[in-house]
C-alpha cells in the first residue's frame, strides 16, 4: 500500500517564506501546497484532502483573521497561525477563533516542524477516540470493496490507496452513500451535500457528480455506481454498508 504523507496548506503572501516551508517540510515527510492569496486558498482546500493549514494572519491587503473565521465555521482542519511577536490582539483572537496553535514571527523552520507534528498527533488522537465503539455516530461506509472514512475524510479503494477527493466531491457522496438505491433530486443532493455553501446553482451538482464519477467509476461514460435519471436526479446504484 502506498505511503501517504500528511498535507499542508502553507498560506502566505511572502515568496520566500513559501518557498522555505514547502522545502524544509517537504523534507521532512510531510507533502506541501502554498496558496499566496485567499482565492487560491480556497481552491486548494476544494480540490484536495488538506490535514493542516498554516496561515498568515497579515496576509497583504486581506483579513488573515476573517479567513481563518471562514476556515474554523466550514472547516474540522486544524489550523496554526503565523503572527508578528507584537501582535498581541491578533494571538488572542486567534485563540479566540479556535487556532491550534500559533507561531510567532521570525520562527525557527525546526521549531514550526515540531508544532505541526504535535498538532497532527492531537488532531489524529481525536478521531480515534471519536471512532471509538462507544460512539454512536457512524464512522465509514463501505461499498464494492471501496470505503469512505467519516472521521478522517477520506475515500480507499478496493486496490487499497487512497483517492483524493474535495470537500464537495466528498460531501456528495457521502449524501449518495447514506441514501443508497434511492432517486434523490438535484436539489436534495444540493441541500444534503451541502454544496450551496460554496456553489449556489442546482448544475453545480452535476459538475460534482462528474469529477466523482471519473474517480470512483472505471467507465466514467458508462457509470456502474452513479446513475442518472433522466428529468429527476441520480441513483447511487450500490449496497452500502455503515459502520460505527
Amino acid at each position: 500500500m502506498a505511503i501517504f504523507f500528511p498535507h499542508v496548506l502553507v498560506v502566505n503572501d511572502d515568496p520566500d517564506v513559501r518557498d522555505l516551508l514547502k522545502r524544509y517540510l517537504g523534507e521532512n515527510e510531510l507533502r506541501v501546497s502554498t496558496a499566496s492569496t485567499a482565492d487560491e486558498m480556497s481552491q486548494l482546500l476544494q480540490d484536495n484532502v488538506v490535514d493542516l493549514v498554516m496561515l498568515d494572519l497579515r496576509l497583504g491587503e486581506e483579513d488573515g483573521l476573517q479567513l481563518a473565521r471562514d476556515l474554523r465555521t466550514n472547516s474540522a482542519i486544524p489550523v496554526i497561525f503565523l503572527t508578528g511577536k507584537c501582535d498581541e490582539a491578533d494571538r488572542v483572537m486567534g485563540l479566540e477563533i479556535a487556532a491550534d496553535d500559533y507561531v510567532t514571527k521570525p520562527f525557527s523552520p525546526r521549531e514550526l516542524l515540531a508544532r505541526i507534528r504535535s498538532v497532527l498527533r492531537r488532531y489524529r488522537g481525536s478521531l480515534i477516540e471519536v471512532a471509538q465503539p462507544k460512539s454512536t455516530g457512524r464512522r465509514a461506509y463501505r461499498f464494492a470493496g471501496w470505503e469512505l472514512n467519516l472521521m478522517t475524510r477520506r475515500l480507499m479503494a478496493p486496490q487499497g490507496h487512497r483517492v483524493e477527493l474535495s470537500n464537495g466531491e466528498f460531501n456528495l457522496l457521502r449524501a449518495m452513500c447514506e441514501s443508497p438505491e434511492r432517486v434523490l433530486t438535484r436539489d436534495q443532493l444540493l441541500e444534503l451535500s451541502r454544496l450551496h455553501g460554496a456553489e449556489v446553482y442546482v448544475r453545480s451538482v452535476d459538475v460534482q457528480v462528474l469529477r466523482l464519477r471519473r474517480k470512483i467509476e472505471a467507465d466514467p461514460s458508462m457509470p456502474r455506481f452513479i446513475l442518472t435519471e433522466r428529468g429527476s436526479g441520480y441513483l447511487f446504484n450500490a449496497k452500502v454498508s455503515a459502520f460505527s
